[in-house]
């Protein structure tokens, strides 16, 4: 039997494909080669079912393509046989099923992404031999949950074999096989996609549309007991760093790399490569694998080219997103550059750092009204050749949190778990308590000897905690909160991150969070300041705000400091003048 999927992957490895390739889809051909190396090994109790893939992809080619101007039977190309086979083939030495759960597939615009994914639903509903499963296609609206609900009726529709073994109920988009009593349903978060499904299949359409984790994390939680299930994650990237599609992104690609281990996760990606030339038909096709063998929609591809190229702007963007595949970063004018942050990212803790000796610290704090977050950030001096090192806590009334996770989107119980978030209050308690907060910051101070060299805070709501802050015995100053008042902070800070000069516990998702949640906004002079992205309120940016309170004050501090410096020689001159000046003159 021929075993279509390895052959592609050792000709991809061995650079013999029939078009240029990026380095992330020959990671993904390389892992399937040295895993057959070691399978059904201790560390690895998982072996390569050679006639299980060839199934799959024999199935996928007695199928037919309904759309066009006349029918016309599936046929594979090697990427499509490659991805198709390795989810089915790869099977587990304890009972035989599936190893791969999850998987993340992502390449350009019209690649075949749904059509595939289409494949296996219709294969798994009827021809698993799994009885009275269910299948769901979701996404965030249901117009896009039905693409690959509707291609999967599409093959049903065109075959009369296939038709004698389902019932479609279009107005319902329900699917159900009669042999094997599976159903397919087509499900959306706007429809009430929710917690609580026990899916055998499940595609998700285009998550770089999905404004959280939550479809992902619903359907696959209700799989962990099913001894066999597959969550198809596909999509092609955008332009939000700040998402759960880039998230996802990242931890496939260290998949990928070998950062990451999980042996039931299938990854592939279809992208440029780094430093790639994005004018380069070379460079397209390693995100178009279909494309690259039809030359009339080549030719459409190279016309959008230059169309985009000519135009520049919106219109190029959309052509990197969409045709290349690559990320880019959002219109709105991200205030920090994602990679160059989490690039800063290390292990040390703020107990770590006060250990090291470094106790000086400025601090800015970030005050809410009406029962919203209110953030302390510490900003650590520099020492030697290690940098400024950040360190952020937030705080909510009780009564707010579970407010919060619903309209924010955001897991705060999760980050109160963690220790990033505290609570005040009980469940009745709707008001920030300022005494408490407060208390921490004292606690905080005494517990690791800090030395505050000044308090920075936003005036609004301030006035009645300038008392209690003089008591930390450091000069409080209010940061007025407006772009001329916070510009030279708010550049500076930019600069600190993009030259890799600041320190964070990559652990602080929350100050991660809200740090790249920050858009620039700029006033007539240029001067500019962190504001909410446009149409995203809830997009919290409290934690930033409060750095650039603490990075504000450390710059006034040190602009004071070289002032006074200047003042004393300029009077020591004055005063050696007026003794000896006229020395040289007798």
């Amino acid at each position: 039997m021929t075993d279509r999927v390895t052959e592609y992957a050792r000709l991809v490895v061995a650079g013999k494909s029939d078009y240029p390739v990026g380095k992330l889809h020959i990671a993904a051909c390389r892992r399937h080669i040295e895993d057959l190396e070691r399978q059904k090994t201790e560390g690895f109790p998982y072996y390569w079912d050679v006639e299980a893939a060839d199934e799959i992809l024999c199935f996928a080619e007695t199928l037919t393509i309904a759309e066009g101007d006349e029918p016309k039977p599936v046929r594979l190309y090697g990427s499509q046989a490659f991805d198709l086979g390795c989810v089915f083939g790869w099977k587990k030495c304890s009972n035989g099923k599936r190893r791969f759960r999850r998987s993340y597939e992502s390449m350009a615009r019209q690649q075949g992404k749904t059509f595939r994914n289409g494949i296996k639903g219709t294969y798994i509903s009827g021809f698993s031999g799994y009885r009275y499963g269910k299948l769901f296609c979701a996404a965030t609206k249901k117009r896009q949950a039905k693409l690959a609900w509707e291609e999967m009726a599409k093959f049903i529709r065109i075959d009369p074999d296939l038709s004698e073994l389902f019932k479609i109920k279009d107005y319902v988009a329900y699917i159900q096989s009669l042999e094997t009593g599976c159903t397919i349903e087509a499900l959306s978060r706007e429809g009430g996609l929710d917690d609580g499904f026990r899916s055998i299949y499940c595609s998700v359409d285009e998550i770089h549309q999905h404004k959280d984790n939550k479809v992902y994390k619903a359907l696959y939680n209700g799989t962990r007991k099913l001894p066999e299930t597959l969550i198809s994650m596909i999509t092609t990237r955008g332009d939000n760093l700040n998402s759960f599609c880039k998230e996802m992104d990242d931890y496939a690609k260290k998949i990928l790399r070998r950062e990451a281990t999980a042996e039931d996760f299938f990854v592939d990606i279809y992208c440029p490569d780094d430093g790639d030339d994005i004018k380069s038909e070379a460079t397209w096709a390693k995100a178009n694998p279909i494309t690259c063998y039809d030359p009339e929609a080549w030719e459409v591809l190279r016309q959008d080219a230059r169309t985009a190229f000519d135009m520049g702007g919106a219109d190029l963007r959309d052509f990197i997103t969409k045709s290349l595949n690559m990320w880019v970063r959002n219109a709105d004018n991200q205030a920090f550059d994602p990679d160059a942050w989490k690039a800063c990212a290390s292990n040390r803790t703020i107990a770590d750092i006060a250990a090291s000796g470094r106790r000086r610290c400025t601090v800015g704090i970030d005050l809410s009204s009406g029962g919203d977050l209110t953030s302390i950030f510490l900003e650590f001096d520099a020492a030697g050749d290690e940098p400024i090192y950040l360190y952020s806590h937030s705080f909510i009334p009780a009564g707010r949190l579970q407010e919060h996770i619903e309209t924010d989107v955001a897991p705060y119980d999760l980050w109160q778990e963690q220790g990033l978030l505290t609570a005040t209050g009980s469940d009745t308690s709707f008001m920030t308590d300022y005494d408490y907060i407060l208390g921490n910051l004292k606690e905080l101070k005494e517990r690791y000897s800090l030395e505050f060299s000044g308090i920075g805070i936003d005036p609004h709501n301030a006035s009645a905690l300038m008392q209690q802050l003089e008591e930390f015995g450091c000069p409080v100053v209010t940061i007025i909160q407006s772009a001329r008042s916070l510009n030279d902070a708010t550049v500076d800070s930019r600069n600190l991150v993009k030259s890799r000069l600041v320190e964070y516990d990559r652990r602080n998702e929350l100050l991660t969070w809200s740090i790249l949640n920050a858009a620039i906004v700029m006033n007539s002079f240029k001067e500019i300041k962190l504001d909410k992205k446009s149409g995203a309120r809830t997009r919290r940016i409290d934690v930033g705000d409060a750095w650039i309170d603490a990075h504000a004050l450390r710059l006034l501090s040190s602009t004071e400091e070289r002032a006074a410096v200047t003042s004393t020689i300029d009077s020591a001159l004055a005063e050696y003048l007026k003794t000896y000046g006229g020395i040289n003159n007798r």
